[in-house]
């Protein structure tokens, strides 16, 4: 496969992208860059980084690559604010997400960073609540059989046995679910860049979200019985998961957190 095509005309020999290539695949030819070899991770950095426009790549195609100057960047304030009024939402209205603002929740997820550039991150939105319901139910049984589980989430389930309080899915409309294949190696850190992502991405949709970790204990163990439950398809697994819906309160203060520590490295020779 040919990978690179160069428009000679703009093309100006500056080597910045074989330079940027990280996998050290392009060279500078007589003709301007060349592929030497067939690995690209289509990472897509030598058609982004090409100030003249000059390179394309059959994996990364200019084509498909918004330009960056087309939109304003943040101050370092607004990205700090940006930042810290994300907050996790453990209180949801009952009203219903429209599918469309969740395709582009998790449409942003997908453009996080992965290993490699590996990706492999696929995922199942569930925005039945009569189904969640019988997630909850499902955990709760499985913490009770587990006599750790039990010992560490006794007021949940004893908060939902005597009262009802669902303190698993609190209650959110919906829950986002990323998946992998079984073999895939990367499927949970990458998953965690993922729905990082659609957890920044959601209060700009008026959502609120929180990372189900309570739902994760059993979600993510090899042959769950949620793989059943949800329909997971075969030769997959859940490698992430969280909630998602419009925030019953709101948030008007930005929370503090503990003294920052951190220090600099001071060579002893």
């Amino acid at each position: 496969m040919n990978l690179i095509t160069v428009d000679q005309e703009k093309c100006i020999k500056c080597g910045i992208c074989a330079n940027e290539c990280p996998e050290q695949i392009l060279r500078i030819g007589e003709n301007g860059p060349e592929a030497i070899s067939e690995k690209c991770i289509a990472c897509g950095h030598c058609v982004a980084v090409c100030p003249k426009k000059a390179i394309n790549n059959v994996k990364s195609p200019l084509v498909n690559q918004k330009n960056a100057k087309e939109f304003p960047k943040l101050s370092p304030e607004e990205a700090e604010n940006f930042l810290r009024s994300r907050r996790a939402i453990r209180s949801y209205k009952e009203t219903p997400v429209p599918r469309e603002k969740l395709t582009d929740l998790v449409n942003i997820a997908h453009f996080a960073p992965t290993g490699h550039n590996l990706q492999g991150i696929s995922y199942m939105i569930i925005d039945d609540r009569n189904i969640l319901d019988k997630a909850v139910e499902l955990i709760a049984k499985e913490f009770e059989h587990d006599k750790l589980l039990s010992e560490i989430y006794d007021s949940y389930i004893k908060s939902f046995r005597n009262e009802g309080i669902d303190a698993i899915l609190r209650g959110a409309p919906c829950l986002v679910l990323a998946t992998a294949d079984v073999d895939f190696p990367r499927g949970r850190e990458n998953s965690i860049f993922s729905l990082a992502y659609m957890e920044l991405y959601a209060p700009t949709l008026g959502l609120g979200s929180c990372w189900a970790g309570v739902f994760e204990k059993i979600a993510l163990k090899d042959n769950s019985p949620m793989l059943k439950l949800l329909n997971i398809p075969k030769g997959k697994k859940i490698t992430g998961a969280v909630m998602v819906g419009y925030p019953k309160y709101s948030y008007p203060r930005l929370v503090d957190r503990n003294p920052l520590q951190v220090t600099f490295y001071e060579s002893n020779i």
